[in-house]
């Protein structure tokens, strides 16, 4: 198991960066697969980027080149730096993990990018 713990979101206008923080509970050493989604008003819940152990890095195509996920072990912190913010990036985003075939998800972090 893990609790995960995103911070790091707020209000920031169009073409701004923001990075985002996912502090885990244990070591993220060993955990295979972690990464950010986010859900919009009225829409699903999406994937933003994933990161698994062997160095696979997935990214939605609209954020592809904007935003970067990245792990710090020795924090046991997920980050996402979003840069060149736009307003269709205005979600709830979240951590998660998969451990052992099971997701764990923290409470999300409100981004919202408005002028």
């Amino acid at each position: 198991q893990v609790q995960l713990v995103e911070s790091g979101g707020g209000l920031v206008q169009p073409g701004g960066s923001l990075r985002l923080s996912c502090a885990a509970s244990r070591s993220i050493f060993s955990i295979y697969g972690m990464g950010w989604y986010r859900q919009a008003p009225g829409k699903q819940r999406e994937l933003v980027a994933r990161d698994t152990i062997g160095g696979n890095t997935n990214y939605a195509e609209s954020v592809k080149g904007r935003f970067t996920i990245s792990r710090d072990g020795a924090k046991n912190t997920v980050y996402l730096q979003m840069n060149t913010l736009k307003p269709e990036d205005t979600a709830v985003y979240y951590c998660t993990a998969v451990i052992n075939a099971n997701d764990y998800w923290g409470r999300g972090t409100q981004v919202t990018v408005s002028s």
